[in-house]
């Protein structure tokens, strides 16, 4: 299985991706892969590390003539967000990823790639791996659980890391060097609704919205993607307001630092509203895809009859969660006002469900200012406590304020100039990463983060550019050669 691969440049670190890809390694479910990485680093007669959660250090002496560098950390996480198409027979926790080439990006078939950051651990595994690359003293950090919650950065001891330089190998833009990113905090609400028996009368149908790009809640934000949830909440809401109407189920998104690409709502509709119904539907759907025709090519909307459920939530409930999910905020809430065409604050939601008895309503804010942030989550619960809901705050998680002074950095730039002949574009990102967390862990730590070309991540769109892979190659191996000196 995934024979294309083994003609691929740089070669070094598409073998060490190719067994990667068959080591299942859901984000909190990274057991096997924290396991494939102990009896690796053991193998070889590395230092090998295991913490309490799952983190992994594997560290390599400098080679001859380096040993009077500085030490230096890379750093990468070993798990991957699981989404796959709604066709897609797949099982994130059996089943191996299968790859494909197309165009010069490497694909994945249904699924998201686990290029994020599956090519950042392996580059890593690549450096360890020879006796001919010159770097000084290493060790390389794999962290759990980035995706869903930074569980492996938080838990990440003080004492941990021997370096004071580390360089993030979980960036999505070659020629683009980050050194900052947002902080960021997920706002849940728990809304309870009453349901009672379906009415026989009304005729139960299907509203399904499919067909969008999806992509990363902080690094897509301001694309102008559309948001699954909130376009089935714009057609029910307006069936609501229009026709006697009943709410059974709905089911939109998954993951909290994914945009929604898909939404599912079972309803039931009165007969003597059917054609009205219908009618509202048809004309939602050539507005929306209108207003989204250049963003989102492929948005589907679709209408069928279905089986009648057994329970409908009752009107009042369904009422105040519509209007609950109309008011909640998703999008680009505020640009930086110093730093050109960057998102300061956004907020993403993520998905809705109902369970038990209770709708459960995840939204992801971001932010690089603190009072910015704080606001965003507070708007957001304002929302929905005006429906009633239990609201709550994860711990969240800081940024990363930049360094231009960084020592890393400046070693990073001349490097990139002296290989390609041009100077990368230096800047922060909306995305979050776990360099805030490090820091916070270890002031003073010199950060840089920056990586190949990928597109689409956190969808079964996620592919990667190779050409940009061998450039990141050859750009890490070339600042590993001039690490300053201790």
């Amino acid at each position: 299985m995934n024979e294309c691969l083994d003609n691929l440049q740089p070669r070094a670190v598409f073998e060490q991706f190719k067994p990667i890809l068959s080591v299942p390694r859901p984000s909190k479910k990274e057991e096997k892969m924290t396991a494939y990485l102990k009896q690796w680093g053991e193998s070889r007669g590395l230092e090998t590390e295991v913490d309490a959660i799952g983190n992994v250090i594997i560290r390599k002496p400098a080679t001859k003539g380096m040993e009077d560098r500085k030490m230096i950390c890379l750093q990468s996480h070993i798990d991957m967000v699981c989404e796959k198409n709604s066709d897609k027979e797949f099982n994130f926790e059996t089943d191996a990823i299968e790859t494909y080439v197309e165009d010069g990006w490497l694909k994945a078939k249904g699924t998201t790639l686990g290029a994020d950051d599956g090519i950042g651990v392996a580059t890593a595994l690549a450096i360890l791996n020879s006796d001919e690359i010159e770097h000084p003293d290493l060790e390389c950090l794999f962290t759990v659980d980035e995706e869903t919650g930074l569980t492996g950065a938080f838990n990440l001891s003080d004492k941990a890391l021997k370096s004071r330089i580390l360089i993030n190998l979980d960036s999505e833009d070659e020629g683009e060097m980050f050194i900052g990113c947002a902080g960021g905090v997920d706002t849940l609400g728990y809304m309870p609704v009453t349901t009672e028996p379906a009415c026989q009368r009304a005729i139960p149908y299907m509203l399904t919205i499919k067909g969008l790009k999806g992509g990363h809640s902080g690094d897509d934000i301001n694309k102008g993607l559309a948001c699954a949830n909130k376009l089935a909440t714009r057609i029910l809401w307006k069936i609501n307001s229009e026709c006697k109407f009943r709410l059974c189920d709905i089911d939109g998104g998954n993951l909290r630092n994914a945009i929604a690409r898909e939404a599912k709502v079972i309803f039931m509709v009165n007969p003597d509203f059917e054609q009205k119904m219908i009618e509202i539907v048809n004309q939602m759907t050539e507005q929306l895809t209108f207003e989204f025709r250049s963003t989102e090519p492929n948005i589907q909307i679709c209408l069928e009859k279905t089986e009648r459920p057994q329970t409908m939530i009752a009107r009042e409930d369904a009422t105040k969660l519509l209007n609950c999910l109309y008011a909640v905020p998703h999008g680009v809430l505020a640009m930086s006002r110093e730093i050109p065409n960057f998102v300061e604050t956004s907020t993403n939601l993520a998905s809705v469900k109902i369970k038990d008895g209770e709708v459960h309503i995840v939204t992801s804010q971001r932010s690089s200012v603190e009072s910015a942030l704080e606001a965003a989550k507070s708007r957001v619960e304002a929302c929905m406590l005006l429906a009633c809901c239990r609201v709550e705050h994860t711990d969240g998680y800081p940024g990363w304020t930049p360094n231009t002074d960084s020592e890393i950095l400046d070693v990073t730039v001349k490097s990139y100039e002296r290989l390609f002949g041009k100077k990368p574009i230096v800047r922060a990102i909306h995305a979050g990463l776990e360099c805030g967390l490090i820091g916070k862990k270890y002031p003073g730590m010199d950060m840089i983060s920056y990586g190949p070309t990928l597109r689409g991540v956190h969808s079964p769109d996620e592919k990667m550019d190779i050409h940009t892979l061998e450039m990141f190659w050859q750009h890490t191996l070339d600042i590993l050669k001039n690490i300053p000196k201790k």
